[in-house]
């Protein structure tokens, strides 16, 4: 994958196909000194500015008609701390080269979501997360951070410098400055078992708690208009090491979900009406398995099939009954959704604006083919995550504002007091912003 969908005639657009930009101009500085001066020239002539990862968010957070600066030039390990298991990797860097490096190195992040195509600052900046029991977001990893602010400085943060910066930074929407390097923890490699099996949908949510705390990693995927689920469990192994053999995991990674799910999902976005059927096929065409690898071998895999998607996170007390109202919803709807919705969980944080932040989490995640009409589906959902109090994905289609965002976020007001010290002249602003922030 190109390190951005890009377009003819500078026209950029996102990998989920639904947002586009066209930026005044394009900058892919090779340091921080480069990066800082282009900053200051955007400043001076009067132009906005947004760094651009991979474009994996499904929101316009990245989109500018200003200055665009693309990371792909500030990639790489600069330090490795043995002492501290620490990690400093430059901002660019794609969370798939720093899986592998560490990896290499006898090294791992202990938890990731499950796509690796994203860089480490996009994916953090947005609060990008997999699921866990007492591991949080890869953003609630991070022990450090550089940023270069709105006067072209270079402010460095973590918990013991401007620690006001490092709570609402790591999490920073690319609010507060452009991130140049950020500092992880890291732990020896280690094993993780995975054990995937189809169950009920309602012995998924009657058992979920004790699911939930029986596992390091759980994770569900309803399939809309059937009684079924796939699991999948994760936890740490002793090993020996048992990979999932090539023709079986091509079968069922390239094959069943990429390869047979693409032409599902193009028969289902022609003939709306075989969806249902399509649905109870897929769901039960995925066989139980179990395999054990090395973290980022078991937590990711590839997503082939382009989509558009809504996430929230509710409080995990809420999700059975957040679930059990989607499903009726659906049901009632004459809906036709192709797409399995996934659930995931994380621990209380506390990052200003991480949707886990000051509460056990649940993530209700709902996906449409790209191309097919998904606002009716994604309103009704939303709907129905709000009325928990739900916090949407930075980074995933949601229409929440401000106001929205203040009532849900107890430290809301902090952020943005933070924001208008850092970037008063709001050089880094944009649309997005203006709309989940504020002016």
């Amino acid at each position: 994958m190109s390190s951005t969908a890009s377009g003819k005639n500078g026209t950029w657009r996102n990998w989920g196909g639904n947002v586009s930009a066209r930026p005044a101009r394009q900058v892919a500085p090779a340091s921080v000194d480069e990066l800082a001066a282009a900053v200051r020239r955007a400043a001076e002539d009067g132009l906005k500015v947004k760094a651009v990862g991979t474009g994996h968010s499904f929101t316009s957070i990245a989109a500018t008609d200003g200055v665009s600066i693309r990371p792909q030039l500030l990639t790489g390990i600069r330090r490795i701390d043995r002492e501290a298991m620490t990690v400093t990797v430059q901002a660019g860097t794609p969370l798939k080269r720093l899986n592998v490096a560490l990896a290499r190195e006898g090294l791992s992040l202990t938890n990731m979501g499950d796509i690796m195509e994203q860089t480490v600052s996009g994916a953090t900046s947005t609060g990008t997360h997999g699921t866990g029991r007492a591991s949080g977001s890869i953003a609630a990893q991070i022990k450090g951070l550089e940023l270069v602010t709105a006067d072209g400085s270079v402010l460095t943060c973590s918990e013991k410098e401007n620690p006001d910066v490092f709570a609402a930074a790591r999490i920073g929407l690319g609010a507060l400055g452009i991130v140049t390097a950020i500092t992880f923890a890291v732990e020896p490699l280690f094993l993780l078992a995975a054990r995937e099996e189809p169950m009920p949908f309602e012995r998924v949510l009657a058992e979920f708690d004790q699911l939930w705390a029986e596992n390091e990693h759980f994770e569900f995927y309803w399939f809309p208009h059937t009684g079924s689920t796939n699991t999948k469990r994760n936890n740490r192994s002793a090993g020996p090491e048992q990979p999932v053999g090539q023709p079986a995991g091509w079968f069922e990674d390239e094959f069943l979900s990429n390869g047979v799910f693409q032409v599902a999902q193009w028969v289902g976005r022609a003939v709306p009406a075989t969806v249902p059927a399509i649905a109870r096929i897929s769901s039960k065409a995925l066989s139980a398995r179990t395999y054990t690898d090395i973290p980022y071998k078991v937590f990711t895999s590839p997503r082939r099939v382009r989509f558009v998607e809504m996430e929230y996170a509710v409080p995990r007390a809420a999700l059975t009954e957040t679930l059990r109202e989607l499903k009726t919803m659906v049901d009632r709807s004459g809906l036709r959704v192709s797409f399995p919705v996934e659930v995931r969980t994380a621990p209380a944080d506390d990052i200003t604006l991480s949707t886990a932040s000051g509460r056990d989490t649940a993530y209700v995640a709902v996906h449409m083919f790209r191309g097919t009409p998904y606002q009716a589906y994604f309103t009704a959902a939303e709907r129905i995550f709000t009325a928990h109090e739900g916090r949407p994905h930075w980074g995933k289609v949601h229409t929440r504002d401000a106001e929205y965002f203040a009532r849900v976020y107890p430290r809301f007001d902090e952020f943005t007091a933070l924001r208008d010290r850092l970037d008063p002249e709001r050089l880094f602003q944009n649309d997005y912003l203006r709309r989940v922030l504020g002016s």
